[in-house]
């Protein structure tokens, strides 16, 4: 830091608030959604392990009277060749709860993956700095939002006047969905749809919105199940689709398991079982999904549905199918389990939304959309008769 007053402050765990785990490496902590033993069941999945290391919904809190606040990082940026490669994203700070300031920090390492050879190309660069200066030199609390699209290792934080870590307050909302829970393609991290949602009812996220890897596995459930939490969603079934993972037979009963599992950990929670926002491409198409191939190569990056409609029939999920379901499910489960809930996804991002907010890509919504769904869940889990009213009342 230039300003002569300036000392670096320990980053510890009481400073840290949404990662499960602070991993020490030789290059700075790195931060983890998803606890060890779940990442050792993995598989060794390079997308569900790229996910858990972003820190969606991850930021550091803390008291401080400081005027300039740097946050050293090392970040690692995932690539593809022949796709548009994704924006720096922001390190969003709030000040008593207010967005007013924003910085990137476009150094560290970049992985570029060859989809079509499986060729990795790895180029090393250094640890760079989000710098924020003009702060008000007053008591406050400082949130620090760190990126939803890229993985983070914290190396120093430095600021002009001491640092008191903030104790946690209020309830805490765990929750768990695909990329758009992450945060595709939100603007930035305090503006994902869950951080919106969470600020505007008043409590603390903890966002296990996991790209690509929302896909019932048992490993996440016991996640889960072992997070302190006092309010949970489950928001479920585009990467099931998109992946053509599962059939109609079989997407039951891993519903069930995976919510049998949460409830052994928040036995009396409200649970909110959260279906799909609209997807024109896979509402009444099966996957698999992918890249448009015409769209790359024109440089734009897109999606399309692989499958066949008419397998359906067979078994085959769609995003249709997968609505009525959950809605069958949490019905049945109700008889037993008061506190679990169901929203229907179309009620946060629907057929006429789609209309003045199409999906950029196909398949994630842009800032605004992140807005809209955010103020939306916020009414509908939050609000007077929703699934979260009574508990945060």
């Amino acid at each position: 830091m230039t300003d002569e007053t300036g000392a670096a402050t320990p980053i510890t765990a009481d400073l840290v608030r949404g990662a499960l785990e602070l991993e020490p490496t030789d290059r700075g902590l790195l931060l983890h959604r998803l606890p060890a033993r779940a990442r050792a069941q993995a598989g060794g999945d390079g997308q569900l392990l790229m996910a858990e290391s972003h820190p969606a919904g991850v930021r550091l809190v803390f008291r401080t009277a400081a005027t300039v606040v740097e946050l050293e990082t090392h970040r690692t940026m995932m690539g593809y060749v022949g796709v548009p490669a994704r924006p720096d994203c922001f390190y969003d700070l709030l000040v008593d709860g207010d967005l007013v300031a924003q910085a990137t920090q476009p150094s560290g390492d970049v992985i570029e993956v060859d989809m079509s050879s499986g060729a990795v190309d790895t180029r090393q660069g250094p640890a760079g700095t989000a710098r924020f200066v003009g702060l008000p030199a007053r008591d406050k609390v400082v949130e620090l939002w760190l990126p939803w699209s890229e993985t983070v290792r914290l190396v120093e934080l430095r600021t002009d006047a001491p640092v008191e870590p903030m104790p946690a307050t209020g309830r805490v909302w765990l929750h768990h969905g695909s990329s758009i829970s992450q945060g595709s393609s939100a603007d930035s991290p305090s503006t994902t749809w869950p951080a919106l949602a969470a600020r505007e009812a008043g409590v603390d996220l903890v966002n296990l919105g996991l790209a690509g890897s929302a896909l019932l596995d048992p490993f996440t459930a016991r996640a889960m199940r072992d997070i302190p939490a006092d309010l949970v969603s489950v928001k479920v079934g585009i990467n099931l689709v998109n992946l053509d993972l599962l059939r109609l037979r079989a997407f039951g009963p891993a519903v069930h398991g995976f919510l049998d599992t949460i409830r052994e950990g928040h036995p009396t929670a409200p649970l909110l079982v959260v279906s799909p926002l609209l997807c024109p491409i896979q509402e009444d198409t099966p996957g698999p999904g992918t890249f448009d191939a015409a769209a790359l190569a024109e440089g734009e990056v897109r999606f399309a549905a692989m499958g066949d409609p008419a397998e359906v029939a067979a078994g085959k999920l769609t995003l249709r199918v997968i609505r009525e379901e959950l809605a069958r499910i949490v019905e049945r489960r109700r008889s037993e389990d008061p506190a679990i809930h169901h929203l229907d996804g179309l009620t946060l991002y629907g057929a006429a939304d789609h209309e003045s907010l199409p999906l950029p890509d196909n398949l994630h919504p842009d800032g605004e959309t992140h807005r809209l769904i955010g103020r939306r869940f916020a009414a509908a889990a939050f609000g007077p008769g929703g699934a979260f009213a009574s508990a945060t009342a």
